[in-house]
């Protein structure tokens, strides 16, 4: 009974945090998986959250229905669907671990970039097709190994300095249309059993609770926060990338020559 309780705080932990997400709070979503995953197999934990995802993107849709970049949310999308499918190809190919440490070390070069050189955040870049694809597919491609696309997309998007409505709108359709193209490859590889289905109902209600909440609250933080947040959180999920790509291994290898 303990491990069930002890599972069941994690998976609503992580359930809540995945609908703070998609009410507008980024980078909150990628500890899901690491969090459920203190409790159960990571591949398990990537599964059942799938479906909550799903759920959360709906209502962070419909709350954000009049708040996107349209240019973005076009691009984006499309490339992202490239990454899915090149994630699905290659899904007995390619070494989660290199993806994992890559993607960590992108994000932590963008942040200490923006940081160390001050750039200018007063002059927006403007949105490009071929950047937008690429950084769009490394988007799909990343969410569909492990959920954790964001800091991809918002190495794209935050140096266009859009409003932080229109921020959290675009980034809630963007992963909205990469989730539900993940259905398909998921039971592909990694079958959906009844069980998992029953345990992702429950946790719905803490999903939808945690998006409203995420909504609400994006309202009221002030815009230089918002995306102050946006970024100590993206350097931070980055530095656990990295360290869960490789600092723990290598401890392990350590601990296993002493």
């Amino acid at each position: 009974m303990e491990f069930e309780l002890t599972y069941f705080f994690y998976a609503a932990l992580g359930s809540v945090l995945i609908g703070l997400s998609k009410g507008g709070l980024p980078a909150t979503g990628m500890l899901a998986v690491p969090i459920l995953s203190l409790s159960i197999s990571p591949i398990h934990a990537t599964t059942l959250l799938l479906p909550i995802y799903i759920i959360s993107d709906a209502v962070g849709v419909w709350l954000y229905r009049k708040n996107f970049s349209s240019f973005n949310v076009k691009v984006l999308i499309q490339g992202g669907l490239i990454g899915v499918f090149v994630g699905w190809f290659t899904a007995t190919m390619i070494s989660e671990v290199v993806v994992t440490f890559l993607i960590g070390l992108i994000g932590v070069s963008f942040c200490l970039n923006a940081w160390l050189r001050k750039i200018n955040i007063d002059e927006p870049q403007i949105p490009k097709t071929l950047p937008g694809l690429f950084w769009g597919s490394l988007t799909g491609f990343t969410s569909f190994i492990s959920h954790a696309g964001a800091p991809p997309f918002q190495v794209y998007v935050l140096p266009q300095k859009l409003s932080k409505a229109d921020f959290a709108g675009t980034a809630t359709l963007v992963f909205a249309a990469i989730n539900l193209a993940k259905i398909v490859p998921y039971q592909d590889l990694r079958p959906y059993q009844w069980g998992d289905l029953i345990e992702a109902v429950y946790l719905i209600p803490f999903a939808i609770v945690g998006t409203y909440a995420g909504a609400i609250l994006t309202k009221k933080i002030p815009d230089k926060l918002f995306f102050l947040w946006v970024q100590i959180g993206l350097f931070a999920i980055s530095l656990k990338l990295i360290w869960s790509s490789v600092g723990e291994r290598f401890l392990k290898q350590i601990w296993m020559l002493a």
